[in-house]
């Protein structure tokens, strides 16, 4: 999608260009002020009616061929803009997206004043509420699921059929498969982590993505996974999560995977089919990590791991030259006395 679900943000717009810039900060140009903004949207993937940012020369390729109507940008980086696209000029062009986002989309919450399971919310045949959850306005739940004592389903959720969403799960920005199971406590859909630089410090930058569960996904208790930054964060069908494991925004896990306990995902990592990750295992923002990998307990991954490895440390590298180099090292310290003395 190249725009926010509006299941999930309530669309705000069309706003004139020159209320945008004044909101965020920018200067525009007068012969561009009454131009419509519809939706903000990220540089690769905007259009007609929408507004992005660029700011990381790494990227002067999408902007020189982005379709975007208009576009924060420093002034030093104007020119990488082609003719179509206004320059809204900022010093700090992520967060004067961010002020544009805040204005012309809203998250849709819950009805403080609807019952407990909303009016507009879509039952199948089949589906129990236990005591204490709450269903939000437009959810669709289908046949056969079950929803735990205090669980949070959000607006504009879907959770397919016979699910089992435990207890205090919190659901929102998401749709789910079937036979998805979550256990206590879970979070599904919550913000990403993500921050820009205003004129008055840091500002949290929008998370206008979802959450996607393909079928028979399980996801364990107290883990959290988090929805796209602006794209979706996946979660492949038959994966299957322990508990205590975070998942950050714009992660795509393949179909089969395994995550024990304590895994920690970084923001844009992905993950290919029947890759396995053992407990506390940490991967860096944007790796790769191939169809079944393999990855040992407590590993550090900093670099892409190839499809069929395994690859432990920290940081992480094939196990064989791991279990070499600590090998190494123990018969040095060995031969030093105990003292770290040398090999």
């Amino acid at each position: 999608m190249n725009t926010p679900d509006p299941r999930f943000f309530e669309p705000l717009g069309p706003v004139g260009l020159a209320e945008i810039a004044a909101a965020a900060g920018a200067v525009c140009p007068p012969t561009a002020a009454d131009l419509a903004i519809a939706s903000v949207s990220i540089l690769a993937l905007a259009g007609a009616g929408q507004v992005t940012y660029f700011s990381d020369r790494r990227y002067a390729q999408e902007a020189a061929k982005t379709g975007a109507a208009a576009c924060f940008v420093t002034a030093a980086a104007a020119d990488a803009l082609p003719a179509g696209c206004v320059g809204l000029v900022t010093p700090a062009p992520q967060a004067a997206w961010t002020a544009a986002a805040t204005r012309l989309h809203r998250p849709r919450r819950f009805d403080a004043n609807a019952p407990a399971v909303h009016p507009t919310a879509e039952l199948e045949e089949g589906v129990e509420i236990c005591p204490g959850a709450v269903v939000g306005a437009h959810a669709q739940i289908g046949a056969g699921t079950v929803i735990g004592p205090g669980a949070a389903i959000g607006p504009g959720v879907a959770i397919g059929r016979r699910c089992v969403i435990g207890a205090n799960v919190s659901v929102s920005f998401a749709l789910i498969g079937d036979g998805v199971r979550l256990l206590a406590n879970c979070a599904i859909g919550e913000a990403g982590f993500g921050v820009a630089v205003g004129a008055s410090g840091l500002v949290d930058a929008p998370q206008l993505g979802r959450v996607i569960l393909q079928d028979n996904v399980t996801i364990g208790a107290c883990s959290c996974v988090d929805r796209g930054a602006f794209e979706d964060t996946v979660v492949g069908e038959n994966t299957k999560i322990d508990n205590l494991v975070m998942i950050a925004h714009n992660v795509r896990v393949g179909r089969n995977c395994v995550m024990a306990a304590h895994t920690g995902i970084s923001g844009s990592v992905t993950i290919g089919d029947g890759a396995m990750l053992g407990g506390r295992v940490g991967i860096k923002d944007h790796i790769d990590v191939g169809a079944g990998a393999q990855l040992g307990a407590n590993s550090g991954v900093m670099h892409d791991v190839p499809a069929g490895q395994a690859w432990g440390g920290f940081p992480a590298q094939p196990v064989k030259q791991w279990l070499r180099e600590v090998g190494w090292l123990r018969r040095a310290v060995h031969r030093g006395g105990g003292r770290g003395g040398e090999a």
